[in-house]
């Protein structure tokens, strides 16, 4: 393995110690230069991304700001079905959730601004024309909906008299909680209130991420469709599936990191990270090609997508994690399911018209000949059995062979 990463990265120093490094660079490399070997430099193409980095800096408030909204992978089950033996169960998952919510959704691509919000019509609109992260606080909140709660719990900074459901909120007399936009047009479909009220709302401007970074991704899917299966070339499946997990991830990594330190009597520790250095060296850095805030909104619009399955599945919704929904009647919801892949190909076209980009390259053909269209639902098959306690404990059954994921 270490001669195989040396002939691909020409010397042993040059080998990435992590596979995010590995697609940091892929990525950084397509941003700045017009050739991965640096050898074609060219100069406006470094002088136009610099441009769109040095306008997307950010703060110490909205640095902590973006840190409490940002929430993972919703995983949840739908707590009626908790504890029951379930027959043909189907499950069903999205081609590649993330990377296809970075190329078909808008992203901040400004400094965040403080705006005055003075009532909910002015809120709709700036949720509708911006990318807003902001505070809000709910009084008498419950679900509207009794097959799923959206609210974690973990995120609410303040809490009072909470009903939760395996670490979701059911009802509560009160609740604080940063909110993306995306996130509150989720709440609203799931949850009622007597009064909301919010404050320090962010907001930025949108649009699609930078081109070179559509084109990563674009490639890195590509390879991985094309080269699945393919005899000879499994260094290189591997290789383009990983890192196309890996985008995602290098676009929420932390950008104020404890400092590991050594001393010779204490041996190793922490220290505490200074807030305004870090966040000084993060907007000044000469290699910075992402933006923090992108990241935030990756995981938002990926739980958007989802939740349009939880709530058009209804009571035949059973369990879902991240990208998949476990559901009964299948057949029944074949409708949602080709509404939905619709709607993705057109927001996917619309963006590919605006870049110039080939469409036909989001839909590769496998191995055998089959096309894979990114980001569409894609059926896995139906499990005899099933059976789920929680949030990733499930036990299913195929051909009389048991699979447990806990």
């Amino acid at each position: 393995y270490i001669k195989e990463q040396i002939e691909q990265y020409d010397d042993v120093t040059k080998i990435p110690m992590t596979n995010t490094g590995r697609v940091r660079k892929y990525v950084r490399d397509n941003c700045y230069y017009t050739s991965s070997n640096h050898r074609k430099s060219s100069k406006s193409k470094y002088t136009k991304y610099r441009k769109i980095m040095s306008d997307l800096t950010i703060d110490e408030r909205i640095y902590k700001q973006l840190k409490r909204s940002f929430m993972g992978g919703f995983t949840h089950a739908n707590a009626l079905y908790v504890d029951q033996t379930l027959e043909n169960v189907a499950s069903v998952d999205f081609t590649s959730s993330y990377p296809s919510v970075m190329l078909s959704e808008q992203y901040p691509m400004s400094r965040g601004k403080i705006v005055i919000v003075k009532n909910i019509r002015q809120l709709e609109f700036y949720c509708k024309k911006y990318c807003l992260v902001f505070e809000a606080k709910f009084k008498n909140i419950r679900s509207s909906i009794e097959h799923e709660n959206y609210l974690s719990e973990s995120k609410c900074y303040n809490l009072v008299e909470p009903v939760t459901n395996n670490g979701r909120i059911v009802e509560a007399k009160e609740i604080a909680i940063t909110l993306t936009n995306v996130d509150y047009d989720i709440i609203k479909q799931c949850y009622e209130w007597d009064e909301i009220e919010v404050a320090n709302v962010t907001r930025f401007h949108k649009g699609y991420l930078p081109k070179p970074i559509i084109e990563s991704i674009v490639k890195l899917y590509e390879d991985k469709t094309v080269l699945k299966d393919v005899e000879g070339k499994e260094v290189e499946y591997l290789l383009s599936k990983g890192m196309l997990n890996s985008v995602y991830g290098m676009s929420v990594t932390d950008i104020v990191q404890d400092e590991s330190m050594y001393d010779t009597s204490d041996g190793w520790f922490s220290k505490p990270p200074n807030l305004d250095e870090q966040i000084e060296k993060y907007n000044n850095s000469h290699s910075r090609f992402l933006y923090y805030a992108w990241g935030i909104f990756v995981t938002a619009y990926a739980r958007r997508n989802l939740w349009t399955g939880i709530i058009a599945i209804g009571d035949d919704y059973v369990y879902s994690d991240t990208d998949s929904i476990k559901l009964l009647n299948y057949e029944n919801h074949k409708p949602y399911i080709e509404w939905f892949d619709k709607q993705i190909n057109e927001k996917l076209k619309t963006m590919c018209d605006y870049y110039k980009i080939d469409f036909n390259k989001l839909s590769p053909k496998n191995q055998k000949g089959v096309v894979k269209p990114i980001g569409v639902w894609d059926y896995e098959g139906t499990y005899d059995k099933f059976k789920t306690l929680g949030a990733k404990r499930y036990l299913y059954e195929e051909n009389e062979q048991l699979y447990l994921t806990v």
